[in-house]
């Protein structure tokens, strides 16, 4: 009988600290949840800015952001893609301080520095470009999850790249918010960014 109740009161007690530890995590989540990582991955990335200095994952904090993955001799889908996001924060009224424009290259070994800031400026002098070593660029695709490879005549200098063709929609933390595909609707993609926004 004794030893009934020593088990009752044994499991009764770790009961009550489960329950305890339950009570514990689910307040510790509440009041103080899991950080989401910055960008898509979290991976640490630095590239220069055509707008001058460095840009890193933690430059993605303080403004909400529209990023794409591309390269200037891209015959359609980054031209496409720049004028259309170019075109609907006009439209949805943003100035370059609610909503950036990012363009970061994925061919590193033709884009130069000025090669990338004359060609987003033309779109828009706010764009900001980025551009980096082949070694730098691979990190920076890695933080984003983006893929690319060289295609067409690889061996001359005119070959293609494919790649990635989506906007990342990134908020004010810095957080990933989704994404934009090529060609989506204008008034989707519309009311995708102006959710994050107003946040």
């Amino acid at each position: 009988m004794t030893a009934n109740k020593t088990l009752r009161n044994f499991r009764i007690v770790l009961w009550v600290l489960v329950a305890v530890a339950a009570i514990g995590a689910t307040a510790l989540y509440v009041f103080r949840p899991p950080q989401r990582p910055l960008g898509v991955t979290g991976q640490e990335f630095a590239l220069a800015s055509t707008q001058g200095g460095s840009f890193t994952q933690n430059d993605l904090r303080g403004t909400p952001s529209l990023i794409f993955f591309g390269y200037t001799f891209c015959p359609d889908v980054c031209p496409t893609t720049l004028a259309e996001t170019t075109a609907w924060r006009a439209q949805l009224g943003l100035a370059p301080e609610d909503l950036r424009i990012i363009f970061v290259t994925v061919d590193p070994e033709r884009d130069t520095p000025e090669m990338v800031k004359a060609y987003v400026e033309g779109f828009d002098p706010s764009v900001i470009g980025l551009v980096g070593s082949v070694e730098e660029t691979e990190k920076a695709k890695a933080a984003f999850g983006v893929f690319s490879e060289k295609s067409g005549d690889v061996d001359s200098e005119f070959y293609l790249v494919d790649h990635t063709a989506l906007t990342f929609l990134i908020d004010a933390d810095g957080t990933f918010e989704g994404t934009i595909a090529y060609e989506e609707a204008s008034d989707t993609a519309l009311g995708k960014i102006e959710r994050m926004v107003k946040g």
